[in-house]
């Protein structure tokens, strides 16, 4: 297995989760994301709501494409820790059920 780090000690770094021996969980890949950075953010800041941690990683020349047009045009992957990627797929895929209270109050 390819050794890896968040690195650094940035806000990313401190909610990566680590194993029983301080190791920080290895990523897995979650989804890509294609589109403006807004969809990007959009669909990161989904699973971080329910306190997954998201590495974004473009994707071929995407750190070129920030730098010249303001985001990355091939589109963007996003890693979860492995230990927590069946939880923001069923995050992603979950039906909105519509609350019955709240639509006894709309009628």
């Amino acid at each position: 297995m390819k050794k890896w780090s968040i690195g650094g000690s940035g806000p990313l770094s401190s909610r990566w989760p680590k194993d029983e021996n301080g190791v920080e969980i290895p990523p897995a890949f979650f989804q890509h994301v294609g589109g403006s950075e807004l969809d990007v953010e959009m669909a990161a800041n989904l699973i971080e709501a329910y306190g997954i941690p998201v590495l974004r990683r473009p994707v071929l020349d995407g750190d070129l494409g920030r730098v010249i047009i303001g985001y990355s045009g091939p589109g963007v992957d996003l890693y979860v820790p492995e230990t927590m990627l069946e939880d923001a797929q069923n995050i992603v895929s979950a039906d909105i059920v519509e609350d019955e209270e709240g639509a006894d109050d709309a009628e």
